[in-house]
């Protein structure tokens, strides 16, 4: 395996050393034009991984995160109350969590529970309940598409494919007719929608707060305007042991709220080493996204390297809801906010369009904050 890693381990990330002799796309090829991604492997009966998603070396088999630490834990219940103090503490509990670990999770949010988890069942019935023939309609590779069912986005791109499948609803700016949306999630998805576009507004407001600036600044800057679900499906692996249900990778947006059953596997890179992200009952997983990271806060608030790690017995549903502007301004240059920038604080990062962050980041496949470094 060939690997990279900066001595903070941060950005440690390896790939498979694939010789000249392997010829990988026409087996590539085959597997997206059958239009039923992993789910389809298995129920074809499957006992042996494809070549191309062999990527974990033999180190990785028991990839056990540390259990001795915690993602931090925070309660918003205290955010409907009058005490200020109480706000105050919450605020203060958001911005260390975005500054040291860059993920958190929240309980008291106000999204109710049976909201979540009609959401989650109607990813998880989208992915097993519909046939080939019909979730074959919605399979595609363009992202001009709102709606569209893939396996791996970047399958062409990165060195090894996850053993996963994901519907995309591209939610806002542009909000697609409500019969472009499967029918079997549509009235749970645009009634979530609404509600995490809500939470997200409000996570903007505290976290602008936190970082000492005006509560509307990255609202107003567009960070809550583009939204999408990625309903991530996530079957048994036939060998879990030489593959990723995620690759390591940070988010190419500014948030990201994610739901999840109680399958577990998502584990988030903190102090050189792998953690576990036990679920918790009602708990919304938030996590800092690179454009945050770069564009906005000049590496005040981080976006960490975090993973999936698949299981050979039970299927796994995660609700990824991410707050980006791949739909809009993306010719609008960015740069880090003025208020944060001073001699002591210098810009780290060059600014940049919206266009050409994404385009690098869709070459690497997991990260490309490191590209724009000055």
């Amino acid at each position: 395996m060939a690997a990279a890693a900066e001595n903070t381990g941060i950005r440690s990330y390896w790939v498979p050393n694939y010789g000249p002799e392997y010829e990988v796309d026409e087996e590539l090829k085959a597997f997206d034009e059958t239009k039923a991604g992993v789910k389809g492997l298995l129920d074809a009966g499957v006992e042996q991984l494809p070549s191309f998603f062999v990527v974990r070396p033999q180190e990785e088999a028991s990839s056990h995160g540390a259990s001795h630490l915690q993602l931090p834990v925070i309660d918003l219940k205290g955010l409907n109350q009058s005490d200020e103090a109480e706000r105050k503490r919450i605020i203060e509990q958001l911005r260390e969590a975005s500054e040291t670990w860059g993920f958190f999770q929240i309980v008291n949010h106000g999204v109710p529970q049976q909201l979540i988890d009609d959401m989650i069942e109607g990813i998880r019935s989208f992915h097993e309940q519909l046939s080939p023939e019909e979730k074959a309609e919605y399979y595609s590779r363009d992202n001009k598409n709102k709606i569209r069912l893939t396996s791996n986005n970047l399958l062409f791109k990165q060195k090894a494919a996850d053993w996963r499948d994901t519907l995309y609803l591209d939610m806002a700016p542009n909000v697609p007719e409500p019969e472009e949306i499967p029918e079997l999630i549509r009235d749970v998805t645009i009634k979530y929608t609404a509600t995490i576009h809500e939470l997200g507004r409000t996570l903007f407001k505290l976290l602008s707060e936190g970082l000492g600036l005006e509560p509307n600044l990255l609202i107003d800057l567009g960070c809550a305007n583009g939204q999408s679900i990625s309903g991530n499906y996530y079957p048994p692996c036939p060998q879990p042991d030489k593959t990723f249900a995620n690759l390591p990778h940070t988010d190419p947006d500014f948030m990201t709220i994610l739901a999840q059953d109680a399958v577990g596997g998502l584990q988030v890179f903190y102090q050189n080493q792998w953690i576990d992200v036990a679920p918790v009952p009602g708990a919304f997983i938030v996590n800092i996204g690179d454009m945050l990271q770069q564009l906005i806060t000049n590496d005040k608030l981080k976006s960490v390297l975090h993973r999936v790690l698949p299981t050979h017995t039970a299927s796994r549903v995660s609700v990824v809801s991410l707050f980006s502007t791949y739909d809009r301004n993306f010719d609008t240059v960015f740069g880090p906010i003025k208020e944060l920038i001073s001699e002591e604080n210098p810009p780290l990062y060059r600014d940049l369009m919206i266009r050409d962050y994404i385009y690098h980041f869709t070459q690497k496949g997991f990260s490309a904050l490191d590209r724009f470094r000055l």
